[in-house]
């Protein structure tokens, strides 16, 4: 799950990680008093979506004046950001944030995420700060610096230096270093954080290290333990498909492609998606239903993959390993009767109770296609979808 810039500033603040003093605004009176507030005489007025490169397209504005608020608030609030994130669709912004100014003498890249080779959370650093950190690696690898924290001892004195070395500070700026990676190490672990990127962290005029912007990430699965940053969630910033298949705790991420996919298990999913583009297609989602679906959340599946104006063709792929192929076989029959087959729809199953779920396709009388491995599955929905076409 991922939250908003203020949101996320809010969070650290509470760990004493130095933040910009700013205030959320949902409409230009509450970005001109929020403003007001803060008193000046910089603002910064910052279009909230949950999407990297808001500046460059125009969703970042200094101002220096009351009225300059007003005509960036009302100029963004409403608007469609594209970024090389948004997609060409653009994300609409329904919220500000309006912070104070910061005079910056140099700015930085820092960030931590779970390294999943070394089961550690892995701290990132670099002094190309406000670039695209996927750049910096592509072009200049060598100003990144990476470290890991070891759980059984935390983060240590000489991971400050680490950092402060890597950014050429020192003095006063390089203790602030060592005391900002304990802080937001303290947050990344509390909170069960996925990712925590800072960027820009800057070191302003008066020799102070301050966390410019924010972009955090949790882990869904261990969202149960923070009802707090349960509620921060945006479900306008979410696709209306992936808000329905959170109700049934269903794996669901749209995609651009044509194949819709229902499958258990996230390797195989991976390897259904995989095999559709070998084929010369693209699968419009990714759907694991988990090793215990049931026939309900089957169903529910189902209507959500074809809710997708942009499927034209359906593979179910399913290995009976926890799962049984009978179950997934009601489901799919009961969610055709319910909402109607309007594209091709190829079905294999393999596994456990494989005979009793092929039996209860057979006689449903749909007009299923059925599969006898992944190959024979991925090559007859591709020929259906074109021969659809």
């Amino acid at each position: 799950m991922n939250i908003h810039e203020y949101q996320a500033k809010a969070l650290l603040s509470g760990f004493s990680v130095p933040v910009p003093r700013g205030a959320a605004a949902f409409t230009v009176d509450e970005a001109v008093k929020a403003a007001r507030d803060l008193g000046g005489p910089v603002y910064v007025v910052k279009a909230q979506i949950h999407a990297g490169g808001r500046g460059k397209a125009g969703g970042v504005k200094v101002v220096k004046s009351l009225e300059e608020v007003a005509q960036a608030a009302g100029r963004m609030l409403g608007a469609k950001l594209v970024t090389h994130q948004t997609g060409p669709q653009g994300k609409e912004v329904h919220r500000l944030y309006i912070e104070e100014g910061a005079a910056i003498e140099r700015e930085f890249y820092l960030s931590a995420l779970v390294d999943r080779a070394t089961s550690r959370v892995a701290f990132v650093v670099s002094t190309e700060g406000g670039m695209d950190i996927e750049e910096v690696a592509r072009n200049t690898p060598e100003k990144i610096v990476t470290f890991s924290i070891d759980p059984a001892t935390g983060v240590m004195s000489h991971h400050g230096r680490v950092v402060a070395q890597a950014l050429g500070l020192n003095g006063d700026a390089s203790k602030q270093a060592e005391s900002l990676v304990t802080k937001l190490y303290q947050a990344f672990i509390a909170k069960d954080m996925s990712l925590l990127e800072i960027n820009p962290l800057i070191l302003t005029k008066t020799g102070q290290l301050v966390c410019l912007d924010a972009k955090v990430a949790f882990d869904d699965n261990a969202l149960y333990r923070h009802p707090d940053v349960a509620g921060l969630r945006d479900l306008t910033e979410e696709d209306d498909k992936e808000i329905e298949a959170s109700k049934y705790d269903l794996n669901y991420i749209a995609l651009d492609g044509t194949i819709g996919c229902m499958v258990n298990g996230a390797g195989l999913a991976m390897a259904t998606m995989d095999i559709i583009k070998l084929y010369g297609e693209a699968p419009a989602n990714f759907l694991d239903v988990g090793g215990g679906a049931t026939k309900e959340k089957v169903t529910a599946a189902f209507k959500i993959i074809t809710a997708d104006p942009q499927v034209k063709g359906i593979l179910v792929n399913i290995f009976g390993g926890i799962m049984r192929c009978d179950v997934i076989a009601e489901g799919v029959v009961a969610a055709v009767k319910e909402v109607g087959l309007r594209v091709p729809l190829v079905v294999r199953l393999e596994g456990t109770k494989v005979k009793e779920g092929e039996e209860i396709i057979a006689k449903s009388n749909l007009n299923v296609v059925s599969a006898n491995d992944l190959d024979d599955a991925a090559q007859k929905i591709v020929k259906a979808v074109r021969g659809a076409e």
